[in-house]
């Protein structure tokens, strides 16, 4: 008995450290991580959720309602003990991104927290990294990509590519930007004009712009690629718009280049009724320039880039403005059209109960 007493004890000490450590985490965890250090904080301390559910719309507390009573029964002991071991976790998984050599890799750019910056071989290297939420775009990881495009248009790289770090090359948009604000907000927000901004980089960036799509793909991720000088794609990437699926429309340019690139029948399966393709069949209708076996991907892709990036730059430069110049106008106007009617979207019913749909259900999973 006295064993006993003795390790709950130190199963209490470590508890209360883990929750000192936890305040020196320097990197964000990510909402779903904080969702489950909540819970378990919750079930350690008051035990099983016996609080009233919060209302639909009140997006924040619902979740962490929601993330709580997925605990269950959980015993207060094994909350501590799971609470312990996934601060632990975070904090040696960033001490092992801290070693001497991996956060001074070579011509890394300082001043970003969502995305990888680094300038090497003449090229510049925009990696999303946000791999614990999929690569799923926040306004902070909009706003850092905007800046990195600014960046290297002016820097001395030949070609830039952007890539994702993990399983996943971009999951789109972080759906919780819809959901960390008031209702009252909303309005606000469609109209700041970020997303027609953000694709505004895109149609201007004046060198070759490289999408390297190391696994799935999803929403403004996808439709983005048709600005894209050339895109390579793993064999285990796939590709999917389910915007119909939350009440929501296309953008980046897509309801413009998705039927010049593929035609309209396929386009309408893509983008009306959230056809997902795979990397084979992205390839074949034109989205995708070229697919590699995954096991050999990253080693035959950068080294093809590499040979590009040795190629005279105010060339390509020069080449890629003849070649894309002449529809800058018509890209513009299209992505303005776009962003217009996304704003409508933002704001209806329709998007918000779908917005609602999704994660009522992701939270049953």
């Amino acid at each position: 008995m006295h064993l006993t007493a003795a390790s709950m004890q130190v199963s209490q000490q470590d508890f209360e450290k883990a929750q000192e450590q936890l305040k020196l985490l320097k990197k964000d965890p990510g909402n779903e991580v904080k969702l489950k250090l909540y819970a378990l904080f919750k079930q350690a301390t008051e035990g099983p959720c016996n609080s009233p559910k919060p209302g639909m719309l009140d997006f924040v507390k619902k979740a962490k309602w929601d993330a709580w009573k997925s605990l269950g029964s959980l015993p207060q002991d094994n909350a501590k003990q799971k609470y312990t071991e996934l601060v632990s976790g975070l904090i040696s998984a960033e001490s092992s991104s801290q070693v001497p050599g991996a956060a001074a890799e070579e011509g890394r750019h300082d001043g970003y927290e969502n995305i990888i910056v680094n300038t090497q071989n003449n090229i510049t290297k925009i990696t999303l990294n946000r791999p614990e939420m999929k690569n799923a775009i926040s306004h902070e990881m909009y706003r850092e990509i905007m800046k990195a495009l600014e960046e290297a248009a002016k820097d001395d790289s030949t070609i830039v590519v952007i890539t994702g770090n993990g399983d996943y090359y971009c999951s789109g948009n972080d759906l919780k930007n819809f959901t960390n604000i008031p209702a009252d907000a909303m309005e606000k927000m469609a109209k700041e004009g970020e997303a027609l901004d953000f694709v505004a980089h895109f149609i201007d960036f004046p060198k070759p712009l490289i999408a390297v799509v190391n696994g799935p793909a999803v929403g403004i991720s996808v439709t983005l690629l048709g600005l894209f000088d050339l895109v390579y794609a793993s064999d285990m990437a796939t590709f999917h718009t389910p915007f119909s699926q939350l009440g929501q429309s296309p953008e980046g340019c897509s309801s413009y280049l998705f039927p010049k690139i593929m035609g309209a029948a396929k386009a309408n399966e893509i983008l009306l009724f959230n056809k997902k393709l795979t990397a084979a069949e992205a390839c074949a209708h034109g989205l995708v320039t070229e697919v590699f076996p995954n096991r050999t991907f990253q080693k035959e892709v950068w080294a093809r880039l590499k040979a590009y990036a040795s190629l005279p730059k105010n060339s390509l430069a020069i080449s890629k403005q003849l070649l894309r110049g002449v529809e800058k106008e018509k890209l513009h106007a299209v992505n303005s059209q776009e962003c217009e009617v996304l704003k409508e979207r933002w704001l209806s019913d329709e998007c918000l109960n779908a917005v609602v749909a999704f994660f009522q259900r992701k939270s049953k999973l």
